[in-house]
């Protein structure tokens, strides 16, 4: 086993902390206050490449391994959450899922801007829409409908919890074809978001991640042409369930980056405060606090870079990403709230940045599934 970063590994995680300090720290409280979406700082993303790191530079992406992708994650997630969230859902969902499973006319159509992040000089990024009112965690419950009209698919429902959803220029949408195979008979499509029929609704005013632009995405009679489906009829559920194993080890290692945020900020601080005539580190119930904080992350840390290892290896990595998915989200909310504590009464004012953390932790919890939902895959993995 090789713990040691390469030489191009370590420029990539400095280019993203350097990146995350002087691009997504200014305005990152304002951002959060006014849920403002950082469209900006997405831009710049995009010109560093980052938006499309894993993709193939065959189709204008960088090129780069999943190692390089959880690095860059974890210093963009220690800043501003809303910007990594938006960059984790174009990588690890849109344009993985496009590269591993869309057809050549589809990736030079689609998947080149995805990857580029930008079209004509603007935003050009993605979203993907699996959830609805009446399908969270239950997948397989799919009612987004879709009609074979013989040369195209007539696509009608609603879906919830969109990131980028106001944003993305694309979507790619699961929507039940036939419901008398069940999710045999579920497709994943895309979908541009200027066709007629399709409509965003109100953003969602979030307890966390608020610069992330969440929505409700609805479908009336939407047509969507037959070249637009991704691979065979009766894909769409394997297409999704294979896209969230990559993308649960984006949101393990944003989960990592909130709590290695948080650790630093309390361990900053706690070398200043003073309190009963000495620095609050000199107290034994801060060094164990900042001890068991330090352990969970380097914890965290390992799962994610060995379920990236075995992604870059093509190894089947469903179990790994699982489990760095529960640990390192269960570690954010657990380390992120502890820090506040670390920080007293100022860490519950939002200059000081770690309620903030603690905020954006609690949904990589729940969301490319929950906590619960992580524990299932586990428990069949290891039980079979």
């Amino acid at each position: 086993m090789q713990f040691q970063l390469s030489e191009e590994h370590l420029m990539i995680q400095k280019a993203a902390r350097d990146f995350a300090n002087t691009e997504c720290l200014p305005g990152v409280i304002e951002r959060d206050e006014h849920q403002k979406f950082p469209k900006e700082q997405i831009m710049k993303l995009a010109e560093l490449g980052f938006m499309g790191m894993m993709v193939s530079p065959d189709y204008g992406g960088s090129g780069m391994d999943t190692v390089s992708y959880v690095l860059a994650m974890e210093e963009i997630s220690k800043v501003d959450a809303s910007v990594s969230v938006c960059m984790s859902v174009n990588n690890s969902l849109v344009s993985w899922g496009l590269e591993a499973f869309g057809n050549e006319e589809q990736k030079k159509k689609y998947l080149t801007p995805l990857a580029q992040g930008q079209k004509d000089g603007e935003l050009y990024i993605g979203a993907f829409l699996l959830s609805e009112p009446e399908a969270g965690s239950d997948a397989t419950s799919q009612r987004t409908t879709a009609e074979d009209k013989g040369d195209y698919y007539l696509l009608n429902g609603i879906k919830n919890w969109i990131t980028n959803g106001s944003s993305a220029s694309v979507y790619l949408v699961m929507a039940q074809t036939d419901v008398a195979k069940g999710p045999k008979g579920i497709n994943v499509f895309i979908v541009e978001k200027a066709w007629p029929g399709v409509t965003v609704g109100a953003k969602e005013n979030k307890l966390g991640i608020r610069g992330s632009d969440t929505h409700s995405i609805s479908f009336t009679d939407v047509k969507v042409p037959k070249e637009n489906r991704i691979g065979a009829d009766g894909f769409g559920f394997t297409f999704a369930m294979k896209t969230l194993s990559g993308g649960r080890i984006g949101i393990a290692s944003q989960a990592l980056g909130i709590a290695s945020g948080a650790y630093e900020r309390a361990l900053a601080y706690s070398k200043q405060r003073k309190a009963f005539g000495k620095e609050i580190m000199h107290h034994q119930a801060i060094q164990f606090k900042l001890a068991d904080m330090a352990t969970r992350i380097e914890a965290s840390r390992l799962l994610c870079l060995k379920a990236a290892w075995e992604k870059d290896n093509g190894i089947d990595y469903t179990l790994s990403s699982s489990m760095a998915k529960v640990y390192a989200s269960e570690t954010a909310m657990w380390v992120s709230t502890e820090a506040v504590q670390v920080h007293g009464g100022y860490g519950y004012v939002k200059e000081f940045h770690v309620e903030r953390l603690m905020r954006d932790a609690k949904i990589t919890q729940i969301y490319e599934g929950t906590s619960e939902v992580q524990r299932i895959v586990i428990s069949r993995a290891i039980l079979k």
